[in-house]
């Protein structure tokens, strides 16, 4: 037994059955020992739950330092969304924890570095990480969340929503709904790159701002 094998097992019981059970007591049984020996890899849940996140980062492949800033952050971006959706529970996790691990902090300092070898400014580089950041998390957190798994799931969703109101009294969310959300090829997950293409857009903007 170790740190490693430890935040292994912690990371299986966190995917199957979400963070809550992951706990001192549930590890120790599923390593077969007691919970207090795993004190002497790791002291205490706060300590996993670090862990847990820095194993999480350190799956997102960074992206090559020589690459081009905007498609290095939309690298990094893509590639941060794949892995939280892989570790649903770890989204709301990522920005919480005041004692962050290498993997982490190389996550931050690549896209900082994106932003300043591009040609931003410190203030400008801050400004774009918080709003990249911001968005990606966001997103990936609706995501995880969304109350259907598929587009027949969503249509009788919607289907019911609409028959107990009026189309007057939400006319443009009907509209949209019918016109947008209902169509064959609708994929939630398609508002990703939309949505970010208009980050990096504004976030441009920050380029020329001192």
């Amino acid at each position: 037994m170790n740190r490693e094998r430890t935040l292994a097992v912690a990371l299986r019981v966190a995917d199957g059955e979400g963070i809550e059970a992951v706990t001192m007591r549930r590890l120790g049984r599923e390593l077969g020992v007691e919970a207090a020996s795993l004190y002497h890899h790791l002291h205490g849940k706060d300590q996993i739950l670090d862990g847990l996140v820095d194993v999480v980062a350190a799956e997102i492949e960074l992206p090559d330092p020589s690459t081009e800033w905007r498609e290095a952050i939309s690298q990094r971006a893509h590639r941060t969304r794949t892995v939280l959706l892989s570790h649903r529970w770890a989204v709301s996790l990522m920005a919480s924890r005041n004692t962050p691990g290498p993997a982490t902090l190389g996550l931050l300092e690549s896209g900082i570095r994106s932003f300043r070898e591009g040609g931003f400014s410190i203030a400008a580089a801050a400004h774009a990480i918080s709003t990249v950041d911001s968005y990606v998390h966001g997103f990936v957190l609706q995501e995880a969340n969304l109350p259907f798994r598929d587009q027949s799931e969503l249509a009788i969703m919607t289907t019911s929503i609409m028959e107990a109101f009026p189309a007057t009294t939400f006319p443009y969310l009907f509209e949209m709904t019918v016109e947008h959300v209902l169509q064959p090829d609708y994929d939630y997950g398609k508002e990703f790159d939309s949505g970010l293409t208009l980050v990096l857009d504004g976030v441009a903007a920050l380029r020329s701002v001192e």
